[in-house]
C-alpha cells in the first residue's frame, strides 16, 4: 500500500475510520497495564485520534507516529492551537503539552526517534496495513521494542472485506508476534453484523 493513498485519504477528507469517542476498549483495559506516572507511549499511525487526548491525561507523555502531515497539524488545531512543525530528516515533529507527533514514515523511525517507551497503543495501525505489511509492522517492533514494553492492540475480524481496515484473526496475531511477545485476548465484541472487535494485552519477552 502506497504512502499516496493514505494521502490522498487525508487530502479527500475520507477518514472513516477516525473516532471522534475515546475509544471503550481503551479506557477499560489500559489501567491492567500498571503503567508507572510519566511513562512514555507509543502511538502508530495514529492520524488525529483523541485517545492521546485520553493517555496524557493519565499523566502519560505520548509520541504519535503519522504519514500524514495533514493528520498532525489538525490534531492540534482541532485543540484550538497551532504549532510550527520542525522539519527533521524523516520529516516534521510538532510538539506541544506532552504530545510529541512524528509526520514521518513508521518504518523509518525507531527508539533513537521515539525514544524510550513503556508501552505501545494500536487501535488503528495493524487493521490498516495489508498481510505483507502487517508481517514488516510487527517485525519492526519486535526489532525496536526492548523486553518489557506493553502493548494494548485492538483488532477487527470481519466478514466480506477487502480493506482497509483489514480483518486480522487471532491466529494471525499470534503468528505476527509471538514468541516475541506474550499474546492474552483480553475481550470482543460486536460491533455491527459481521464486524466484530478484538483487544488483546502483549508484553515484550
Amino acid at each position: 500500500m502506497e504512502h499516496a493513498f493514505w494521502h490522498t485519504r487525508w487530502k479527500e477528507g475520507r477518514i472513516g475510520f477516525h473516532q471522534t469517542d475515546i475509544n471503550a476498549w481503551l479506557c477499560r483495559y489500559w489501567p491492567r497495564l500498571r503503567l508507572p506516572a510519566g511513562a512514555r507511549v507509543l502511538v502508530p499511525l495514529c492520524g488525529k485520534s483523541r485517545d492521546m487526548l485520553w493517555l496524557r491525561e493519565q499523566g502519560h507523555e505520548v509520541v504519535g507516529v503519522e504519514l500524514s502531515d495533514l493528520a498532525c497539524r489538525d490534531f492540534f488545531e482541532e485543540q484550538g492551537v497551532r504549532v510550527t512543525p520542525v522539519a527533521v530528516p524523516e520529516g516534521h515533529t510538532r510538539t506541544r503539552d506532552g504530545i510529541t507527533l512524528w509526520s514521518a514514515d513508521l518504518f523509518a523511525l525507531g527508539r533513537e526517534h521515539w525514544g524510550e517507551v513503556a508501552a505501545v497503543y494500536d487501535r488503528a495501525a495493524l487493521i490498516a496495513l495489508p498481510p505483507a505489511m502487517r508481517k514488516a509492522y510487527a517485525a519492526h517492533l519486535r526489532e525496536q521494542l526492548p523486553a518489557g514494553v506493553e502493548m494494548l492492540l485492538v483488532t477487527l475480524e470481519l466478514t466480506g472485506s477487502e480493506g482497509p481496515p483489514f480483518s486480522v484473526p487471532e491466529a494471525e496475531v499470534r503468528r505476527l508476534f509471538e514468541p516475541a511477545f506474550t499474546l492474552v485476548r483480553l475481550d470482543q465484541a460486536e460491533v455491527e453484523s459481521g464486524r466484530r472487535e478484538v483487544v488483546y494485552r502483549l508484553t515484550r519477552q
